[in-house]
């Protein structure tokens, strides 16, 4: 799908690989473009910046949603593309709390079938749309620092998978981007797992292009690191050998945060 003259819904699209897909879309001249971020002065920001217009929206709201689709079906009369990109993380394993539980999976998995349930009826009428669901390289191996966002990437991965099945052949693309480490804001480097992410890192500009690229050629899994795409085939090969590989990166990257912890104990002495 060619974004020329399309109107764009972009959640999540204050900052960081969101912020840079606003930006990369407008160089696509489309229709119009609505920004959706729960932070609606830096929503405004870049909808100053690329002309596009700017709603203050919490995607893990149902009727927040709702009516960032309604204003912009009721600006433009129409809605061809909406990339559903809002997410969050938390640190920890099993024993993070409910509330961090319920945030992530309200945030990074019901907030896209929010926007389902909203666009898709729609593009269907029309004859056809553009579903853009960003997860995570977590969603289709993991997230080793963190439990919860692991599991409710593989979600939105899941649901992806779901939306294709049921809608391609009613003439919805869906894509679903799964970067792994992004340099923005979301990489907290004093944390030894996203020092490793770090090290292969690319820019939300890169992920832009991938995301304009995935939608010109209608592609379902958007990869901006191509290791991620040879672990994920060697897991669907060898699986047991893969959960042995990460359990050793596992082990490592804990002995990092030991001696790092144990650094700035000592320091704080």
């Amino acid at each position: 799908m060619e974004l020329g003259d399309r109107v764009v819904l972009v959640t999540g699209g204050a900052n960081g690989i969101g912020r840079a897909t606003c930006r990369r879309i407008a160089q696509e001249q489309p229709a119009g473009i609505v920004i959706a971020d729960r932070d609606l002065a830096a929503a405004q920001s870049v909808a100053n910046e690329i002309g596009a217009v700017a709603l203050a929206c919490d995607v893990s709201c149902e009727s927040d949603v709702q009516s960032a689709v309604a204003r912009t079906q009721q600006e433009f009369g129409r809605i061809d593309v909406v990339v559903s990109n809002a997410g969050v993380t938390s640190k920890g394993g099993f024993e993070t709390s409910d509330a961090d539980w319920d945030r992530l999976w309200r945030v990074n998995v019901l907030a896209h079938v929010y926007l389902a349930r909203a666009v898709v009826p729609v593009m269907v009428e029309q004859g056809e749309g553009a579903f853009v669901v960003t997860a995570s390289a977590a969603g289709l191996l993991t997230e080793i620092g963190s439990a919860a966002y692991s599991v409710t990437k593989h979600g939105a991965v899941a649901f992806a998978e779901w939306l294709s099945v049921h809608y391609r052949n009613q003439g919805l693309k869906v894509a679903c981007l799964c970067p792994a480490g992004v340099a923005t804001d979301f990489l907290d480097l004093e944390d030894p797992i996203h020092q490793f992410l770090h090290v292969s890192s690319v820019t939300p500009e890169f992920v832009a292009d991938c995301v304009v690229d995935a939608l010109r050629r209608e592609t379902f899994l958007v990869l901006p690191h191509a290791e991620v795409g040879e672990f994920f085939q060697f897991k669907t090969q060898n699986y047991d050998r893969w959960l042995h590989n990460f359990a050793h990166v596992n082990t490592r990257l804990q002995r990092q945060t030991e001696r790092a912890n144990a650094k700035a104990r000592i320091e704080a002495e």
